[in-house]
Parts: C-alpha cells; structure tokens; sequence
C-alpha cells in the first residue's frame, strides 16, 4: 500500500519542473519587460526549482525529502506568483501570501535539513 508520501511524490517533479520553467520565463521578462519584482520571482523559481530535483531524486536517502520539496515547491509557488501578480495587476495574490510563501519555502529547508535526524533504516 503506497503512503502518502509516495502519492505526493509525482507533484514533487511537477512542481519542479514547472517552477524551473517559470523561472527561466521570469528572468526573460525581467530582462526584456523590466519589473522589479519579476528578478526576484524568478530568482526563487531557479534557486527552488533544482533542490525540489534533488529531493525527488534522493527520495530514499532523506526521509524527509518528499515532504520538503513539497512545502518548497508550493511555497515558491505562492511567493512567485504573489509578486508576478503585483508587478502586473498591482495587488498580491491574497493578503499575506508573500510571507505566506516564504515561510512554506523556509520550512522545506528546515524540512529537507531535519532528514538528518532521521536517518533511514539500514534493512
């Protein structure tokens, strides 16, 4: 019987990827568009995208890794677009979603970095 986070696992890649991709469009349109805020939503995208990538590769070396790139993944997600969505319509995604997403991405760390503790059995 799969767990949860083996169901949850396929999103990790997804999210990766997707984000990988926005990252590189944000930086295009920074470049060409000016904005200030897309730099830094791009930056997030390109920085989170490759961890995400590790963890959903070295699945079965951090236990913790699967849960981590989730809460990455969907935190960068909300930061990124939170600031996309204020350099082009002038207000955030919904209040607080910045911080929201932030905090979320912090957590993944703290996440992705707690799987010392939890090392996997040697069976």
């Amino acid at each position: 019987m799969m767990g949860f986070c083996d169901r949850i696992r396929p999103l990790v890649l997804l999210l990766a990827g997707l984000i990988g991709a926005c990252g590189v469009g944000l930086a295009a349109a920074a470049t060409h568009m000016g904005g200030a805020l897309l730099g830094p939503a791009s930056a997030m995208c390109l920085a989170h995208a490759p961890a995400m990538l590790a963890l959903f590769a070295g699945h079965r070396l951090i236990r913790t890794g699967t849960g981590a790139g989730a809460l990455m993944g969907l935190g960068t997600l909300i930061f990124a677009s939170d600031l996309v969505f204020k350099q082009f319509y002038g207000t955030g995604l919904f209040p607080m979603a910045a911080p929201s997403g932030g905090i979320m991405m912090m957590l993944g760390w703290l996440l992705a970095g707690a799987g010392a503790f939890f090392p996997l059995s040697r069976s």
